[in-house]
């Protein structure tokens, strides 16, 4: 079994020294890690994240060559299942020592770091380590890219779960308004918590799970993008409510990835003239922010995730509400929700991050009312190499009526 294990770590190297050929941009990975500073490391190096480590360890994985280890004296198995020669340290001055020896003629190297903390996701790494590698005259670039190639890169069997999940959620949105619809016809009370438990409810019948509870929301509720209805005080639904279901989960199956949708309606017979306006500028940015990576796509470019975030942000601040638009347009998606890819991003963060191939992200541009109501469309997009496939049609195109 061991040796089944050092194959799959040595390959994982492999992987690693290819790509940081193929991006042909850094002398070598140095990935480090004090008691779990860096999940990252863990995962892509595909080390056992509940490893009692007490110390700082270092290792080094050049573009050519055989990678270095670095590690305290009483913890030199904390990297065993890697491949590569141990230097071990006691003291602070010897582990900087043998750390400018490992780093030794090397000019530019990558870690878990992201200049200005643009993208927090990646940066993992400690201001102070970072000036430790510069002061022995390298330089320190950001690793982000290469992340996505081990965290956000899709198998086929992890893009036919997420085919299944997209499938799934949306029937159980056409189940969720029907749920709404037959209730108000009957005169029965229903709660924002009751419809995020019947969708609930739907999910595990599916055989999927979901990192947290959906979201159900009524009219200035729908306002808050990330409001959730609890057990006692969320509102009732009545007649001529704006309703607005966020619902996410993924197949039980190890390695499974999420989808993740949003669509409203309105509970009533005739849906108000700005409402519907509303929605169309929503689903207009959000056309456009896929129309713009199909594009690019069909032209051989990928683009920067910040750039989509431009396109749709700006057909709504034309419009009048880029105050109201209170966050990005989007967020990279793999087994967690909120994934480790490029972000659809230039407002919380400048991502500059390129889309790349068999990785997945939403587009879930917003209008945001307070004391009134709020307006989200989201839907999901797989990049394949010159393809940008949206599941879980049809797409919602207009704010109907449910009644």
């Amino acid at each position: 079994m061991r040796g089944v294990i050092d194959q799959i770590h040595l390959d994982r190297v492999r992987a690693v020294q290819l790509a940081l050929k193929e991006a042909g941009n850094a002398d070598g990975w140095l990935f480090y890690d004090f008691r779990g500073s860096d999940p990252l490391s863990y995962r892509i190096l595909l080390l056992d994240p509940a490893t009692h480590v007490t110390r700082r360890w270092y290792y080094w994985i050049p573009a050519e060559g055989p990678p270095q280890k670095l590690l305290h004296r009483i913890e030199p198995h904390v990297l065993d299942p890697l491949p590569g020669e141990s230097h071990l340290y006691v003291s602070w001055d010897e582990q900087r020592e043998l750390l400018a020896r490992i780093l030794e003629g090397r000019r530019r190297i990558v870690m878990q770091y992201s200049p200005m903390n643009a993208v927090p996701y990646v940066s993992r790494v400690d201001a102070g380590t970072v000036e430790l590698v510069e002061s022995l005259g390298v330089e320190v670039a950001s690793s982000g890219d290469l992340i996505q190639t081990f965290e956000a890169v899709w198998t086929d069997a992890q893009l036919e779960s997420h085919q299944y999940a997209a499938t799934a959620l949306r029937r159980i949105v056409d189940e969720a308004f029907a749920h709404v619809r037959e209730t108000l016809v009957a005169g029965r009370i229903l709660t924002e918590f009751d419809v995020q438990q019947f969708i609930l409810g739907r999910i595990r019948e599916a055989d999927m799970t979901t990192s947290s509870a959906p979201i159900a929301a009524v009219n200035a509720h729908s306002a808050d993008p990330h409001y959730g209805p609890g057990p006692s005080g969320s509102a009732v639904i009545r007649r001529d409510d704006l309703v607005l279901i966020d619902l996410w989960a993924k197949r039980t199956t190890a390695g499974s990835v999420y989808a993740d949708i949003t669509w409203t309606a309105f509970a009533g017979r005739s849906v108000p003239d700005k409402h519907r306006s509303v929605f169309g500028l929503v689903r207009q940015g959000r056309d456009a922010a896929v129309n713009f990576v199909r594009a690019q796509l069909a032209a051989g470019v990928h683009p920067f995730g910040w750039e989509v975030d431009h396109v749709c942000r700006r057909v709504i601040e034309t419009a009048g509400y880029g105050a109201q638009f209170l966050h990005r347009t989007g967020h990279s998606i793999g087994e967690e929700v909120h994934g480790n890819g490029a972000n659809i991003d230039g407002l919380e963060t400048q991502d500059t991050r390129r889309l790349i191939p068999r990785t997945c992200f939403s587009i879930e541009p917003g209008i945001y009312l307070p004391g009134e109501f709020g307006i989200r469309s989201e839907l999901d997009v797989y990049l394949s190499e010159r393809e940008a496939l949206v599941f879980g049609l049809p797409l919602q195109e207009e704010l109907s009526p449910l009644l």
